[in-house]
Parts: C-alpha cells; structure tokens; sequence
C-alpha cells in the first residue's frame, strides 16, 4: 500500500472565477454555494476529495476584489489568509475574460506576498475562446508569475479536472489523513443548511437585494422520527428589504422555503422541516456575531 497523503489546497481569483463549480466537481458534492452572483462565497468552506490515498482538503476562499465596505475588507483578508495557510494553491482564470485588473492585482499580491508554496494555474471555462486565444493567454500568465502548473479546464462540464485532482494528489505532503474518509465538509452543518437558503435568496433576488441580507440557522432538532427541524433567520437591513423577502402574499419566501429544503433534504438524505423567520437588522454588517457565524474575522475589515 502506497504512503498516505494529505494537505489543504486553496483556491483563488476574482468573483464568479468558478471556484466554487471546481471545488464541487473535485469533492463530487455540492458543499460550495454556487450562483451567478459574485462574492457568493463568504467563509472559508473546505471540501474534501479524495484521490487515490491522497486526501486533498480545499479551502475555497472568498473571491478577491477591491474591498470597500468591512464585510469586504474581511473576505479579502480571508482570502489571503486562506492562500498563505494551504499546501499548494490554485489560481483560476476565466479563459474568455483573460487579464483582468483584478487578475492583476491577483498576480501582483502572490508576488508581494510570496509564501512559498506552489502555485498551479487553471485556466477555466475552455469551452468559451479559441485554441490560439487560450495559448497566449497562457503565454502571457506565465510570464507574468512561475506557475508550477498549467491546467486547461472546464469546471462546469469536468474537462481537465482529473489531471487537475491526479496532481494535486501528488503535490500535498505525505503524512496521515486529515479527516474521516467520509466528511466532505468541516463546515458546521448548521452553516451549510444557512448557505445552502441563502444561495436560494440569492437567486431570486439578485437584482434587488444581492448582498444586503444574511441567514443563521437558530435552532436545529433531531426528531425521533429520523427527519430535522431546523430554524432560520433571515437579517435584512431595512423594513423595505422585509417586504421583498416575504414578497406579495409570502409567495417569495415560500419559494425560497421549498428550494431549500428540497437541496437539505437531498443532501442530509432525509426529511427536513424548515422554519423561516425574516428580521429586520439595521447593522448587522457591523456585528462581530455576524463574521463569526460566517468563519471570518472581524478585525480583518478594519480600515
């Protein structure tokens, strides 16, 4: 029997990069929240795959951006924080957006920070630009940083996700594994019942209220009949935002109910009761509680 492996691999880029659709296709379930919004992913919500005897735990950070507000300076730390704890990092690219400022500014801060470690390149989103546009696109990025790798992938339909994983498994170091081969997640299950109805939120708001409101799973039961109760509050941040939530005669958040515990039921594979409360929170960007709940730090989004 070969040696046991282990180590964490983070991945970074901008928003909407396919972090989250990568980290999914890699640990073959859906832990990560995946939307069309950016900035979906706020807490370091780790997957992990296994690959042969090679147990590779990935840390999915917040998508990097120009922080503005102190939710956003967190996530960036966040992000960072994540890169320079992992064993081998990934940058994801899209293909058809090429060299972004915000690719850039990737770039420039892997320089400054340079923590040693490895850094491979995925190209994602293949599918979308010509051979010659992807060629010099991966030209250009290696010149401009010493990838140890370079990955042309397709997170959303799988291309090049298994040389990918076959990689890594061999980049993270030797040494036992980190956690029961059958976790895929070291999130609370309570902070994945919450994304998982925010995701939902997210979807059907977009447009009105992307980054305005959060959700807390309050109480969890276990009934003795096998199924969960579980109880959720959903914090706005003004009495409008309620209304919006709710929706005209309480159809919007029964639809958000509906999907949501649809999704718990298929991933805990049982039945759940969903309870869903709406409560206006003025400040609640402000509340350290709140980054907490999430996995960040709330000094981090200091000025």
């Amino acid at each position: 029997m070969s040696e046991t492996r282990a180590g964490f691999v983070a991945l970074i880029g901008e928003p909407n990069a396919g972090k989250s659709t990568l980290l999914n296709r890699m640990v073959g379930a859906k832990v990560s929240i995946v939307t069309h919004k950016v900035q979906t992913t706020r807490a370091r919500i780790r997957g992990v795959a296994m690959e042969g005897q090679s147990q590779i735990v990935f840390v999915d950070t917040p998508g990097l951006f120009r922080p503005r507000r102190r939710l956003d300076r967190a996530m960036v730390a966040a992000a960072w924080t994540g890169a320079a704890d992992a064993d081998v990092v990934v940058m994801m690219v899209e293909a058809h957006r090429g060299i972004t400022e915000g690719v850039q500014a990737i770039l420039d801060g892997l320089k400054e920070r340079g923590t040693g470690q490895k850094v491979a390149l995925a190209i994602n989103k293949i599918d979308r630009v010509a051979s010659e546009v992807l060629l010099k696109l991966t030209k250009d990025l290696n010149e401009a940083y010493p990838f140890a790798e370079t990955f042309m992938i397709s997170a959303e339909k799988g291309h090049g996700v298994e040389h990918l994983r076959k990689w890594l498994a061999q980049e993270v170091p030797a040494g036992p594994w980190l956690y029961p081969e059958d976790q895929i997640a070291d999130l609370p299950m309570r902070m994945i019942a919450a994304e998982m109805t925010r995701e939902k939120l997210t979807l059907r708001l977009h447009q009105e209220l992307p980054y305005q409101l959060t959700v807390e799973t309050e109480n969890w039961e276990e009934r003795k009949d096998g199924s969960a109760r579980i109880d959720q509050v959903i914090y706005v941040m003004r009495d409008g935002h309620k209304g919006i939530v709710l929706g005209k005669k309480g159809e919007t958040i029964k639809g958000v109910s509906t999907a949501a515990r649809a999704e718990l039921e298929a991933f805990l594979d049982r039945p759940v009761h969903l309870f869903l409360q709406v409560k206006v929170r003025p400040n609640w960007l402000e509340e350290k509680e709140r980054y907490s709940e999430m996995g960040l730090d709330f000094k981090d989004g200091n000025a």
